[in-house]
């Protein structure tokens, strides 16, 4: 385990040879702390949201209206986490090459790692990015989760992963969509 200011932590589970604002599609899954359900429960295989699972719906459709370079794929609300796809489409991503151009939902944005110019700064500017998106994202339901249950709270981190083919994101989006069908299989699955 890393050390920093003299203290231990957790090492960053981002990939460090990519940079989380280029154009890419990403799987991000979110989960409340302690794995609490907050969001409502599964009944015969269909979410029903509690009114803090209306929140996050709602917030997640209001992405793209904040972060206005997003667009989305698959997502679901569960229990006690969120899975979606968070697709970043930015006109101009930031790379110096000619072989990546941004490219639209019709092909998914498929990350490439050929060609890739490597971050600048591996720590970067925390604007514009998958992280200022999930941390956007988590602030506006828990502003307003915590109007109904001041005790609603996320785990710190969050779980993402880079959609790399057309084939991976198919698969993703089914497991998105078939998750609540499969609630008990879950590894997030709490009674």
């Amino acid at each position: 385990m890393d050390k920093y200011k003299n203290k231990y932590r957790i090492a960053s589970a981002r990939a460090p040879f990519w940079d989380y604002g280029w154009n890419a599609a990403y799987f991000v899954t979110i989960c409340t702390q302690n794995r609490e359900c907050w969001f409502g429960e599964i009944s015969n295989g269909v979410m029903e949201l509690s009114d803090i699972g209306h929140i996050a719906h709602s917030c997640w459709h209001e992405i793209p209206n904040h972060f206005t370079f997003v667009e989305l794929g698959a997502h679901i609300i569960m229990p006690n986490h969120v899975h979606g796809i968070i697709i970043i489409n930015k006109i101009d991503d930031g790379r110096n090459d000619d072989h990546y151009v941004a490219r639209n939902v019709e092909t998914q944005n498929i990350a490439s790692l050929q060609n890739q110019t490597p971050p600048k700064n591996q720590f970067g500017p925390q604007t514009k990015n998958l992280a200022s998106i999930i941390r956007g994202y988590k602030i506006g339901v828990t502003k307003n989760s915590r109007q109904i249950d001041p005790d609603f709270a996320w785990q710190s981190r969050y779980h993402d992963h880079i959609i790399r083919n057309a084939k991976s994101y198919q698969t993703i989006s089914e497991y998105i969509i078939n998750n609540p069908s499969k609630w008990s299989e879950d590894k997030f699955y709490t009674t």
